[in-house]
């Protein structure tokens, strides 16, 4: 059947929308009727039939999103028995949700004459893990043949792998290990972008092991869309988490396998799933460029980043709302900074002043309670408090103290003001975590980030001696000084309180020294790339000191597995 027109469906939406929305508002009170009653049989299958209705409608005017949403709300209603109890609550309140969400689809889809299905595909997904049924993955809408593959190699670079059986345990082991740390910290919401170079790095790893075997293809393209994830700064959603568990299957096999495993081909679906990720990129990069248009495709018209500020449209408060609740905010907080201001000025100081902050502060902190910004509102409540001690000690604050407060305001009110662009999410929440922090000495906030600069110019400065020494046919020179620098650099660390990371790169240090500098014969292969890698865990690690996020030990415990497996 050939797809309508644009024009064509928008003339056919128009025609039924407002049937459209009457069906929904009528599926949506239907449903609250059965949830006050749940022995109420007749308004359970209303809510069946209306939902019925809309997928033929949507099956009409060709919204494939819709339809399939309606498709999966009816399996959900046929779970739900007549005098349901309290453990079918969450299919229930699943699909009211996805009712909601429909009727913002269909608001949106209005607005921008333009169907994405991938939009719908959370609340598709939510309905059907709320029945244990398998989630679609991102490339569910995803129309492409990828039986016939390209050479996904061809345009990743890769050192050829002689080694013998032992060393392919040990590499194998150790780019599993590299993947399982960033697949970790996915999950956990680390810093994705250590993550993202961490599966490119394991990606190539495991393609050299492949030795030109079939399975080297999908970690040829693994190592791609990673690169292409990190350049594109893309987002790592549930989809793509799920992904990635999949992915670590394969990694296991060369492990447990042997090089058996990389005989096989990698599953179609999987494959479609990584094109998938390069087509939403938006890259013009020649890699993805290549891969494409083997594939008779071109870049998305509407890349990732786009169609996530559509979603943050679709599933959060309208812009319209937000905007109105962030300037309702910032009117409180702007008379909260003027009684600041009196204060600092000390025109006419008054200890009442400091009850009526506090008590602004208080009614703030509930506000953000309810918009479930938690971390914005503790910050609101301990300045609060603060002002609280000071009116019982009857005192004013002094000015280091007064700044502080002002300082907290002025981070709730950053916060508040990116609530339009970033929404409520726990993105703008965590933008608390910054000015929690903010009592902690500045001097040592200042030589956390000398440190960590430091530090990385080391880093970077001893892969390169080490790159030339390569180069250089084993020429020692230009490792001469290379202990010395990271030595000095282990002072800094232990200065900061980091005396893992110091006793790692002391470690790292000492290799040099011993087997690169104090020995005559030439470092094995091995040797170098252990050494390689655990100065790349490092530099991943160096990179959270001196940004206020937590730091990720196994980044050193993978830098210690690189040593270990050498004998370092």
């Amino acid at each position: 059947m050939v797809q309508s027109s644009l024009a064509t469906k928008s003339q056919s939406f128009d025609l039924v929308k407002g049937e459209i929305e009457q069906t929904i508002k009528q599926a949506e009170s239907s449903l609250e009727r059965f949830q006050e009653n749940r022995e109420s049989g007749e308004d359970l299958q209303n809510c069946v039939d209306f939902i019925n209705q809309l997928r033929g409608i949507f099956v009409l005017v060709e919204l494939r999103g819709g339809t399939l949403l309606c498709q999966e709300a009816v399996s959900m209603a046929n779970d739900v028995p007549v005098g349901a109890n309290d453990d079918k609550n969450i299919l229930l309140t699943t699909l009211n949700t996805a009712l909601f969400i429909l009727r913002r689809y269909v608001e949106y889809y209005h607005q921008q004459r333009e169907d994405h299905p991938e939009l719908l595909l959370p609340v598709i997904n939510d309905l059907r893990e709320a029945r244990k049924e398998k989630p679609y993955p991102d490339s569910c809408f995803f129309d492409v043949d990828v039986k016939e593959r390209p050479n996904f190699c061809s345009s990743v670079q890769l050192q050829p792998f002689d080694g013998d059986d032992s060393e392919y345990e040990i590499l194998a082991r150790r780019m599993r290990l590299t993947f399982q740390v960033a697949l970790l910290g996915i999950l956990r919401d680390r810093n994705d972008v250590v993550s993202k170079k961490l599966i490119a790095r394991s990606a190539r790893g495991l393609a050299r092991l492949c030795q030109g075997a079939p399975m080297g293809q999908m970690w040829c393209l693994l190592a791609t869309v990673a690169d292409t994830m990190l350049d594109r700064a893309m987002a790592i959603g549930k989809a793509r988490k799920r992904m990635f568990m999949r992915i670590e299957k394969y990694a296991r096999e060369v492990v447990y396998v042997g090089k058996v495993a990389t005989t096989k081909d990698a599953p179609d679906s999987l494959i479609r799933d990584l094109i998938y990720i390069l087509y939403r990129s938006g890259s013009a990069n020649p890699e993805v460029k290549e891969i494409l248009s083997a594939y008779k495709l071109a870049p998305a018209e509407y890349p990732d980043s786009m169609l996530e500020a559509h979603a943050r449209r679709l599933y959060g408060p309208g812009s319209d709302v937000l905007r109105s609740l962030s300037e309702a905010l910032q009117d409180e907080l702007n008379q909260l900074k003027d009684k600041l201001d009196i204060i600092e000025r000390g025109i006419e100081p008054d200890l009442a002043e400091l009850s009526s902050i506090a008590d602004a502060l208080e009614r703030l902190a509930n506000t953000l309670v309810m918009l479930d910004l938690n971390k914005l509102a503790s910050v609101s409540r301990e300045e609060a408090a603060k002002l609280r001690s000071w009116e019982e000690e009857s005192r004013l604050p002094g000015d280091e103290e007064l700044y502080r407060l002002a300082d907290s305001v002025l981070g709730i009110e950053d916060a508040i003001m990116q609530i339009v662009t970033r929404g409520i999410t726990s993105e703008t929440d965590a933008l608390a975590s910054s000015h929690r922090q903010r009592d902690e000495s500045l001097y040592l906030r200042e030589a956390l980030i000398v440190v960590a600069d430091e530090a990385r110019s080391a880093l970077t400065l001893a892969k390169r001696a080490i790159t030339a020494f390569i180069e250089s046919d084993y020429d020692k020179l230009h490792l001469a000084n290379l202990p010395g620098t990271l030595h000095s650099i282990w002072g800094g660390l232990q200065m900061v309180n980091d005396p893992d990371a110091a006793d790692v790169l002391q470690r790292v240090a000492g290799s040099i020294q011993d087997r690169l500098l104090d020995e005559r014969d030439a470092p094995s292969r091995q040797v170098l790339e252990a050494l390689a890698d655990a100065l790349t865990s490092l530099e991943y690690y160096i990179e959270s000191i001196g940004q206020r996020e937590d730091r990720n030990a196994d980044l050193l415990k993978l830098a210690v597995n690189s040593l270990d497996d050498v004998g370092l």
